[in-house]
């Protein structure tokens, strides 16, 4: 393990489903709320890149120290990420193409990031390229599940999953198999694998994207998904979510977090 001082490290007392709750519409908390608590028990040696930052909200919750590189495509959200201050660096590039020399990096991850990526083959080749040998890297993807599972497809069949799809901007919704064969291919090793998020959950998930509407428009109008961010106003939707906010591996888990070793 590394020296705690050049790593990020977390204590594990949060209650990061409430703490999303506060921010995001309820199907965005409870599985972000999830892989928050993954990377309490990973090593993450710095400097540490997020290949795919957004607007930081999540790695503002998830680590006590700053992130020394955020990398995201699109200039809005890294405006927003900057307000955060949660990484010491933000820069606007395609992953595929990082201007870093080979081998700045101690570790790296993405979190809910990969499956929006066409290229996603050029991306981990420039993963590794930036990655230090032996660095950890860290991801997590919906598999096949998040999309067989759908509860409306059952009604309205195929168009409604090829929707869903396209609505969630997901390209790869792939099996650990296809994920050990790209990583292979750009150089890393896959060490382990887990399934998360049960089929029930990812159902609470495909609905919230219905109730949430009135959040939608409350950012609209506001800048903010929750105009209310109190117990008061969030008990009920918290009592709801919280029994499918479980952070045990599942076999039929709709995602999957890996860790990945450049070679």
């Amino acid at each position: 393990m590394s020296n705690p001082q050049s790593s990020i490290t977390n204590p594990q007392s949060k209650d990061f489903l409430y703490l999303h709750l506060r921010d995001l519409p309820y199907f965005r908390a409870l599985v972000r709320a999830v892989e928050a608590a993954f990377y309490q028990t990973l090593d993450l040696p710095a400097p540490v890149l997020d290949i795919g930052c957004g607007d930081g909200h999540f790695a503002s919750l998830t680590f006590d120290r700053p992130v020394d590189v955020g990398l995201d495509p699109w200039a809005a959200p890294l405006r927003e990420a900057a307000r955060r201050r949660t990484y010491r660096l933000l820069l606007q590039a395609d992953a595929a193409a990082a201007p870093f020399a080979d081998s700045t990096f101690a570790s790296a991850f993405s979190n809910s990031v990969l499956e929006h990526i066409p290229h996603i083959d050029a991306v981990l080749a420039d993963v590794a390229r930036v990655l230090q040998p032996g660095a950890p890297f860290y991801f997590c993807v919906p598999n096949e599940r998040y999309l067989s599972e759908l509860s409306i497809s059952r009604l309205l069949g195929r168009g409604y999953t090829e929707w869903f799809r396209r609505i969630s901007r997901v390209h790869h919704a792939d099996g650990p198999e296809v994920w050990q064969a790209r990583l292979e291919r750009a150089g890393f090793s896959l060490e382990k694998w887990w399934h998360y998020f049960s089929p029930s959950a990812m159902r609470v998930l495909e609905w919230g994207h219905y109730f949430g509407l009135p959040s939608l428009v409350a950012k609209k109008l506001t800048g903010r998904w929750i105009i209310a961010p109190s117990k008061w106003n969030l008990w009920l939707t918290e009592a709801f979510v919280r029994r499918y906010a479980s952070t045990q591996p599942v076999e039929d888990g709709v995602f999957t977090f890996y860790v990945a070793r450049k070679s």
